[in-house]
């Protein structure tokens, strides 16, 4: 049978078959991206976010403490020769917007009609992917940068610890759980909120404590499953596994406002309250993509414009492999 006129296409991006016929893809794309970032990125719950509106950089007030005394019947509390007027010292860190970052990728059409399988999608995983390992790259060196670094109001807050453990806490479980028992300890002396703390290891380091049984063993007060090569929780502090925790010399990449760089070569675990540092996000996580007819192909681009930086390296304990 012979066919005739116009056929009417079901074109699937449009919404309820009206508008632009890519409509749909784009979200499609934005959110595969966006998944991607939240699943692969460890970092994003665990410090403080804040989010600004326009600028380049964003204060952070840093507080510190008041004092108690016993009041005196009759004596004034505003006249400051008795001293029962805590005067509470207070400074400031200021964290600027890195330069937009972003990942990006060029697929030709003609390319695209050769293939025989979707890259789109893939494509689309690995951006989100790219954007949350810098993130976590960047807040990882950050947090250990924390714990070298001195108070933030001197006199009353406390500078970051380092803890030079020797070459063995790199290779004995026990040893390296020793270590961040001391860091809590270390936490503790300093009145770090106990809620809300992390240590981070690398995958080597993470199986040396697995297969410590006093960490895992509930017998012992453990948190962890040895078949599921699973360890919760050492000193009450949450231990996560990530291969972005810096292992080497770092040098300053350009379009950082903020200083990540830093000989890491010794750090074996970083242990850190959620107060340790901040993010400033000027553009969330934002994707892009459209069809150039001049370069007759599709680019699709991930990206956002935050910054890091040290807020209280009280909170933050580096682990080394130094000799001490």
């Amino acid at each position: 049978m012979a066919v005739t006129g116009n056929a009417t296409p079901s074109r699937l991006g449009q919404i309820n078959a009206t508008g632009d016929s890519k409509a749909l893809f784009l979200k499609v794309f934005a959110g595969e991206v966006l998944s991607m970032f939240e699943k692969t990125c460890v970092m994003k719950d665990k410090h403080v976010m804040r989010t600004i509106s326009s600028g380049k950089s964003a204060q952070f007030p840093i507080l510190g403490k008041t004092a108690a005394a016993y009041h005196t019947p009759g004596y004034n509390i505003l006249e400051s020769e008795n001293a029962l007027l805590s005067q509470v010292k207070k400074n400031e860190k200021v964290i600027s917007i890195d330069e937009l970052l972003i990942s990006s990728v060029f697929i030709p059409r003609i390319d695209e009609a050769m293939n025989h399988y979707d890259v789109r999608a893939p494509y689309s995983t690995e951006l989100g992917r790219a954007l949350a390992y810098t993130f976590d790259r960047n807040t990882l060196q950050l947090a250990t940068l924390a714990a070298r670094a001195s108070a933030t109001i001197s006199g009353v807050t406390s500078g970051g610890t380092v803890l030079e453990k020797g070459a063995t806490v790199a290779t004995t479980g026990s040893v390296l759980a020793a270590a961040i028992f001391e860091a809590a300890q270390e936490l503790d002396e300093k009145d770090v909120p106990e809620n809300d703390r992390y240590c981070v290891v690398r995958p080597e380091h993470y199986n040396l404590l697995v297969q410590t049984t006093d960490v895992i063993n509930k017998d012992w007060g453990g948190s962890g499953v040895y078949a599921d090569g699973e360890v919760l929780k050492v000193a009450g502090i949450h231990i996560v596994k990530s291969n972005h925790l810096p292992n080497s010399v770092i040098s300053a990449t350009t379009g950082e406002n903020n200083t990540y760089s830093g000989d890491f070569s010794d750090t074996i675990a970083t242990v850190f309250q959620k107060e340790a540092i901040g993010t400033v996000k000027l553009l969330d996580l934002g994707m892009e993509s459209e069809y150039l007819i001049s370069h007759q192909g599709t680019l699709m681009v991930g990206k956002y414009a935050m910054g890091h930086g040290i807020l209280r390296p009280e909170c933050a304990v580096e682990i080394t492999k130094t000799a001490p």
